[in-house]
């Protein structure tokens, strides 16, 4: 049996993959943001992809990695829900039924959101989880939710238990790095930035069963800022907070579901204070940093499992 090729074309990153059963290989870019923006326009993160998706095919190509596909997928859409839609994954979509059509393999579809949970249980050793229930977050620029999983056909069935009902982690963590002259997206600098020596109290956020609002967390930061806060300081008072809150809501969701274990995906996952924070207190699983941010690898993991068990499309 051949190779599995996925495709993901997220609102930060272009990427393709691909997966043989035993491992993969992911070529990713995060796409171009001008300096002090927040973001980026859907037509021109549709525009960049467009342009870019050949070059990350070709890298793969160059490593001898595209010579025996025998399927190919894309994530089509952010969650797998009714009304779930955002105009950048247009493109994987697209290109990713073209190649369907020209090489006559199966095409497979799956969500943004399922593809980083299979990349970090991948990552994480802990490739069970796709045939068992457990918790997860989705901790990334655009998504704060902790979800209760269970397996549903070749991905799986997500509950939303709690999150964020306004900005999520990541924008909050991007928006502080901004405000500290970061580059966006701007968790690595944030992390990098932490100052763990002297002690910071965070901001104790009010948590309502597992749901949470961060948007006057972002108040507190600006203030801070304000006063001439030392950015270190601030980035332990932002990093401490989500970690904090996160934490707790955790807690409570293991109460409700007693034994399962807690899988974190989403760039935000790749923080080094989060990732300490939860291992020590609920003995959560963590994808490897690289597969932590948007990447392809989860797709191309779904679609080989897909076609290995003959799946129909």
């Amino acid at each position: 049996m051949g190779a599995a090729l996925g495709l993901d074309t997220s609102n930060y990153t272009t990427s393709a993959a691909v997966f043989d059963g035993a491992g993969g290989s992911n070529a990713g870019r995060l796409l171009d943001v001008r300096p002090g923006e927040l973001g980026l326009r859907q037509s021109d993160a549709l525009f960049q992809h467009t342009k870019r998706l050949p070059q990350m095919l070709k890298q793969l190509s160059e490593q001898g990695c595209l010579k025996e596909l025998s399927a190919v997928g894309a994530s089509t859409a952010p969650r797998r829900v009714e009304g779930s839609y955002m105009p950048c994954f247009l493109v994987g979509s697209s290109q990713g039924q073209s190649l369907s059509a020209a090489l006559g393999v199966p095409f497979y579809a799956f969500s943004h959101q399922e593809g980083h949970l299979a990349a970090a249980a991948w990552s994480a050793g802990h490739l069970e989880l796709l045939e068992r229930p457990f918790l997860a977050w989705h901790l990334s620029g655009g998504t704060t939710e902790l979800l209760h999983v269970e397996p549903e056909g070749e991905a799986w069935r997500c509950e939303i238990l709690g999150g964020t009902s306004d900005i999520s982690a990541g924008q909050l963590i991007d928006r502080t790095g901004v405000l500290l002259g970061l580059s966006f997206p701007a968790g690595k600098g944030l992390d990098e930035l932490y100052d763990g020596e002297e002690k910071v109290r965070p901001f104790r956020v009010k948590l309502q069963e597992m749901t949470f609002s961060l948007s006057g967390m972002e108040n507190q930061v600006k203030a801070m800022a304000q006063r001439g806060e030392a950015p270190g300081r601030i980035a332990q008072f932002t990093l401490d907070t989500v970690s904090d809150v996160v934490l707790r809501a955790t807690e409570e969701a293991r109460r409700r579901f007693p034994g399962l274990p807690v899988l974190c995906s989403g760039g935000v996952a790749s923080n080094r204070r989060l990732r300490s924070v939860l291992t020590q207190a609920c003995g959560a699983w963590f994808a490897q940093p690289q597969y932590s941010t948007d990447n392809a690898l989860g797709i191309a993991l779904l679609t080989w499992r897909a076609m290995e068990r003959g799946t129909r499309p």
